[in-house]
């Protein structure tokens, strides 16, 4: 017996008609070069439909990929729901990329246009001879058309303009038709290409709106910090849309001072990024007062945010963090680290503990661990395996990618993250499968070593990598960014001693090393790889490994 329901396509054009009908006197915001750039959502409506016929007049049609080289803001929001309401692909490119990188993504996607930020132009113009199958380029800037050897050159406005007015006939599409694209970062290898359906965007967007994840809805002021070429910035801006929240984009301001004059004057309620750029803003509130008890919900991802700024953030500031976990692959949002209701009770040490971990799935998302003979662990927190999904918004299968075969695990997606999870189901990142430091036969986490040393008051940020060792196989380095004002006074010796209550003798860190900058990948976690190249042939000290 079947149910009797209506057979009606879970597709982003209702998301984008819910808003024009029910919200169009609510705002979309974006910070510019010139100030603040506002219109509705009845203009950002109408301007949808004008890009639709516009992509059209261009040539694109079902399944042709449409790619944006963007920062966050109204226009790239515009492309974000003209594209896949018209049958075609928003196909996101990471601006932060290297440049044979990009070549690789863009041709391997086979995009049609590729609409480009004019900030951002030069960095496509060092390309243009080696992506073929880029028809035109569409430029957005604030102050007409734009000089560029990018060609042929379209102007955003321009070709808004000169599209007819009226409504776009969105076609019938299947929810299970591409939606867009999102590529990998390619820390190992080039990267993998994620293709998301309207369907699992449709759900995920669902998902962010429960009160047990984020709890988006109509009275919140959303800013996406994460970049929107980053798994749809974490699909902020289409449930954002799909509830009818206010939006706030930064543009390129990133800086800490920004996005703190952001939350402050526009109010904001809800702001998601990754740890690196949380650290930052907490320097600034450290020295310079802003008003941001408008903020009542900060989800942090990307990469495991330290306890100790996750406290400090709350008891200072009053701001409650969202520890949250999720991939590319994954549309991204996998889990979140809320509290259970009687957990409210528990000693507030315990309470911290688990608002540390990467918490527990979201409905719709399952999970197991697994260990190196693909046996499932125990849910006891302490067992260590490598973390395994499946769910309505996981990927099957990566883009026209040999890699998918070895993704997979008898239907369970591999993240290669390394995980424990708890009697109550809140999982922990012990580290990345490749970042695990394997000495004298044992398994050091890096990301523990790290969050502690990030715990130091003299700390801004640290990484912890393996480096090779005669005996013990492999040994922890610690490279830290000390804070400004302690740069003369910091010692290795006094991070050890921080570190000899906390682990046992044979985890601490061989050596220490004090370093200007940590590199960061495209999307704002540590570079480990770059790191171990740094340090490929760093001795550690002769007593180094003595006590392990």
């Amino acid at each position: 017996m079947e149910g009797l329901m209506m057979d009606w396509p879970l597709t982003l054009h209702h998301f984008l008609d819910r808003a024009a009908r029910l919200f169009p006197r609510k705002e979309i915001a974006t910070r510019t070069a010139a100030g603040m750039h506002r219109y509705t959502y009845a203009d950002f409506h109408q301007r949808v439909h004008r890009l639709a016929h516009a992509l059209g007049r261009l040539g694109i049609g079902r399944g042709d990929r449409v790619a944006t080289f963007a920062w966050n803001t109204y226009r790239h929001l515009e492309i974000y729901f003209a594209a896949p309401c018209m049958g075609a692909v928003l196909h996101t490119l990471n601006i932060r990329l290297a440049p044979d990188q990009l070549v690789y993504i863009i041709n391997h996607a086979e995009d049609r246009v590729i609409f480009v930020d004019a900030s951002l132009a030069p960095l496509l113009e060092r390309i243009r001879d080696q992506i073929p199958t880029v028809k035109a380029f569409v430029i957005m800037g604030d102050t007409g058309p734009v000089q560029t050897r990018l060609e042929p050159a379209l102007d955003y406005e321009t070709l808004l303009q000169e599209a007819p007015a009226a409504p776009y006939p969105w076609p019938r599409l299947d929810e299970n038709a591409a939606a867009g694209m999102c590529y990998t970062s390619g820390t190992t290898g080039n990267p993998k290409g994620v293709v998301y359906s309207h369907r699992a965007i449709f759900l995920h967007s669902l998902a962010l709106c429960l009160a047990d994840t984020f709890g988006l809805c109509e009275r919140d002021v959303v800013m996406p910090v994460v970049p929107m070429f980053h798994a749809n910035a974490w699909g902020l801006p289409f449930a954002a849309v799909m509830v009818g929240a206010k939006i706030v984009f930064p543009g390129p301001h990133l800086q800490p001072r920004d996005i703190a004059e952001l939350i402050q004057n526009e109010r904001v309620t809800v702001t998601a990024g990754v740890p690196t750029i949380w650290i930052g803003l907490y320097a600034l509130l450290e020295r310079e007062r802003y008003d941001l008890s408008s903020l009542r919900l900060m989800p942090v991802g990307g990469s495991a945010m330290p306890r100790s700024l996750i406290e400090a953030f709350e008891k200072r500031f009053g701001i409650r963090v969202a520890h949250a976990w999720g991939m590319t692959e994954t549309t991204p949002l996998g889990t979140v680290a809320n509290l259970k209701s009687y957990m409210e009770d528990w000693p507030e040490e315990e309470r911290f503990a688990v608002r540390a971990k990467q918490g527990m799935p979201v409905v719709g998302v399952e999970i197991r661990a697994v260990d190196e003979q693909g046996r499932e662990v125990p849910w006891d927190g302490k067992t260590m395996g490598e973390l395994q999904v499946r769910g309505p918004w996981v990927i099957r299968a990566y883009y026209n990618d040999p890699r998918t075969a070895e993704a997979f695990q008898e239907g369970w997606f591999r993240t290669g993250d390394v995980v424990t999870i708890d009697p109550e189901g809140y999982i922990q990142i012990v580290d990345r499968t490749k970042d695990l430091i394997k000495s004298g036969g044992e398994w050091i986490s890096s990301v523990d070593l790290e969050n502690a040393l990030m715990a130091h008051p003299k700390v801004l940020e640290a990484a912890v990598i393996a480096v090779p060792h005669p005996k013990w196989q492999e040994r922890p380095l610690a490279v830290v960014v000390p804070r400004p004002e302690h740069k003369e006074t910091i010692t290795k010796g006094e991070l050890l001693e921080f570190l000899r209550a906390r682990f046992a003798k044979w985890w601490l860190p061989d050596d220490v090393v004090f370093v200007e900058a940590i590199p960061k990948t495209s999307v704002g976690k540590f570079d480990k790889k770059v790191l171990r190249e740094q340090f490929k042939a760093y001795r550690l000290p002769e007593e180094a490994g003595a006590s392990a």
